[in-house]
């Protein structure tokens, strides 16, 4: 089975940054549409962004503008960038293919966006 390891979290002030990456264990990786995922405390989980094979990207309203999806094909991975945190940014945010059979999820990378 394939394994994703994200990592790049950590504590950041509002208005900073952090990269996000996750590393996918499959030699097929550059034919997967990849997206982010993230889960606040108390909430369920919810999409972030997609990114295509191709490149072709799409973010939800939330992160539009302020986080960037983009994949290294011949590394497996796929990164977030993210701007302009908020505190309600604050979750664990999870990479996994977006089929509706999803690879197993990993334990994602814990993101606090706080001062």
């Amino acid at each position: 089975q394939v394994q994703v390891v994200e990592s790049g979290g950590g504590l950041v002030q509002p208005g900073g940054s952090l990269r996000l990456s996750c590393a996918a264990s499959t030699s097929r990786f550059s034919i997967y549409t990849m997206a982010w995922y993230r889960q606040a405390p108390g909430k369920q989980r919810e999409w972030v962004a997609t990114i295509t094979y191709n490149g072709g990207t799409n973010y939800a309203d939330s992160v539009k503008g302020r986080f960037t999806i983009s994949r290294d094909n011949a590394k497996s991975t796929v990164y977030l960038q993210m701007s302009s945190l908020k505190p309600e940014d604050t979750a664990v945010y999870y990479c996994n293919t977006n089929l509706l059979q999803k690879w197993p999820w990993g334990q994602g990378t814990q993101v606090t966006v706080s001062s």
